[in-house]
């Protein structure tokens, strides 16, 4: 072993690894001025992201331009106040979404695209339509997957889509829903895949694909990745943590080709 010193490193050098707030300095007893007004402004645009008017129509018509049918539907959540006291009734959908839903079912379909606002509605705006983009030429290659139903969801749980899924009758839901805005993404977006959905599932049964914004994850990375797993959870009959994202690793197996004994 060398006895050679390890050369000290300042702890700015950690700026260039992360963009957490470290190596800030310190005025005193207090933090400088310039990033006390940057965590100010980066807390005003979280909460900003919280509130944020999520607009269905519009994103729908972004949807419809690629060349899908969308559906619109909102929970049972009154206004932004309610969904943010009341998770359990962002996981449920209203009466009249839910019979609307069920009235335009005409057959069961291999996968559905559920699209809520949740935590970020700003995430849903910046990043859902051109996420489709990059997606949907993946899961048209080779098996295609088929996409029979979008559904646009105002005042959206993670949960909801196992509802949304279950009218449907989707062997898999794919819900793109935005995350909780963090201090330095307030526009964060959220990918769920949940095989064979239905109310009551917990976590355990979904895969989830994050950190999908400019700083995080591309469209083009999330994209292969959900891909991937759309393809295996099919082939597999599973998602959750029976479902590993080996991704980088290997391709899928055809659709509905059994596991090795």
């Amino acid at each position: 072993m060398s006895d050679k010193p390890v050369p000290a490193r300042p702890t700015v050098d950690l700026k260039s690894f992360t963009p957490a707030r470290v190596a800030l300095g310190r005025s005193g007893a207090s933090l400088p001025t310039k990033p006390l007004l940057d965590f100010t402004l980066a807390h005003a645009r979280a909460r900003d992201a919280v509130h944020a008017v999520f607009d269905a129509p519009h994103l729908a018509a972004g949807v419809r331009a690629l060349g899908l049918a969308v559906a619109e539907v909102r929970s049972r959540v009154a206004d932004r106040a309610d969904y943010l006291r009341r998770p359990d009734l962002g996981r449920q959908l209203d009466a009249a979404s839910a019979a609307a839903l069920a009235d335009g079912i005409t057959a069961p379909c291999q996968l559905a695209i559920v699209i809520g606002d949740g935590l970020s509605a700003a995430a849903i705006h910046a990043h859902a339509v051109a996420l489709l983009q990059s997606l949907l030429p993946l899961l048209g290659a080779g098996e295609a997957v088929a996409i029979d139903h979008v559904v646009v969801a105002s005042g959206a749980r993670v949960a909801l889509g196992d509802e949304i899924g279950a009218i449907i009758g989707a062997r898999m839901v794919l819900m793109l829903i935005g995350e909780r805005p963090g201090l330095s993404a307030p526009d964060s977006l959220g990918a769920y895949l949940t095989f064979a959905p239905r109310p009551g599932l917990t976590d355990a049964g979904r895969n989830c694909v994050s950190n999908i914004h400019k700083a995080g994850l591309s469209h083009d990375e999330a994209a292969h990745k959900i891909a991937w797993l759309v393809r295996e959870g099919l082939a597999r009959e599973v998602t959750g943590v029976a479902l590993k994202d080996e991704s980088a690793d290997r391709a899928p197996r055809r659709i509905g080709t059994a596991l090795p004994e």
